[in-house]
């Protein structure tokens, strides 16, 4: 079974035996045997060339290069894959199609909302303070059907998040870990640094699955298409960073594995050190690889497992097979 490699060592990455050889500045040497890897990503300073990216290509590994405060700042995406004319012209179809576009837009936003519900009311149940923004939420989902525009959805996906954030100091109750407001670039507090970095491994996990369909990742619904290379992952990630991204901040912080000591301040935002990262990865693939039932299919899969089925549903709706129903956490 192929796996994320996460390389936070300086070195070089080189083709060696008709695989990937990877030697740290100090010497120690390690193959990562490609029939193993799913995808790369590189936070350390990695040296590379032509040859292995072109080996990376032949063997339809994606490549991501995470900036000195762990962000994503771009990858090497090979050569399709999985050519679809047919798909690639009923995505833009959808995408140019005014309604048809809102139609799908609005249906991520609705996942996203209701997903986010899902995790406000397993914390009430755990007498967390939420029972307001739970009411928020079932007020936003009502109007999503009445929205008549892709940008009245965006705005109506940030009331939701206004909302959904406000309650993570009910469910955290840690004066270390406060949201007082989102924060992006840079990230002002511990909080905020965590949902950007979570966000931007659930964003490179998402393009990796769409990678495996006939999907095109730079044709999105919800995000505009535009000179941003990838949206169609934005899109996919809003139905998934409520049950994927912010699970794992709530138990990381909630069990203490992550503190105050993990992060660093630099020109005026905080950020994961290394050592935060490593821990962040372990817990984000550990919950990628962890299963739950999905009655659709009626047996367990993995949350990566779910992403992938999402774009099946995906696929089939702009074939015209079967209409687009966002996955809603049934756990």
């Amino acid at each position: 079974m192929s796996e994320s490699i996460y390389i936070f060592s300086h070195g070089t990455l080189k083709r060696k035996q008709n695989t990937l050889f990877f030697e740290t500045q100090d010497g120690t040497q390690r193959y990562l045997p490609i029939e193993g890897v799913r995808d790369l990503h590189l936070f350390g300073e990695v040296t590379l060339n032509k040859e292995v990216l072109e080996f990376l290509s032949r063997q339809s590994v994606l490549l991501y290069f995470y900036n000195h405060y762990g962000y994503y700042v771009g990858g090497f995406y090979p050569r399709e894959h999985y050519n679809s004319g047919c798909l690639v012209l009923k995505q833009a179809e959808h995408y140019l199609k005014e309604e048809k576009r809102v139609f799908i837009a609005r249906q991520f936003v609705r996942g996203a909302i209701q997903n986010a519900q899902k995790v406000l009311e397993y914390y009430s149940r755990r007498n967390s303070a939420v029972d307001d923004a739970i009411v928020q939420m079932e007020s936003l989902l009502r109007n999503v059907a009445d929205q008549k525009t892709v940008e009245e959805l965006m705005a109506l996906e940030g009331n939701m998040r206004e909302v959904y954030y406000q309650s993570f100091d009910a469910i955290l109750e840690n004066q270390d870990f406060q949201m007082e407001k989102r924060t992006k670039r840079p990230p002002r507090n511990r909080l905020n640094a965590l949902i950007s970095f979570g966000n931007s491994l659930l964003y490179t996990a998402i393009l990796s699955e769409i990678y495996q369909t006939h999907l095109d990742p730079r044709i999105g619904f919800l995000h505009a298409t535009n000179f941003r290379r990838f949206s169609l992952n934005l899109d996919v990630a809003e139905i998934f960073k409520p049950i994927i991204v912010e699970r794992v901040i709530f138990a990381l912080i909630n069990k203490h594995t992550l503190s105050a000591k993990d992060f660093s301040e630099y020109l005026g935002g905080l950020y994961l050190g290394e050592k935060g990262r490593k821990i962040f990865i372990e817990k984000f693939e550990e919950k990628m690889k962890s299963t739950v039932c999905y009655k659709k299919i009626g047996r367990e899969v993995s949350y990566r497992r779910l992403i992938r089925l999402e774009l099946y549903k995906l696929e089939k709706h702009l074939l015209g097979e079967e209409e687009y129903e966002p996955l809603v956490s049934e756990w």
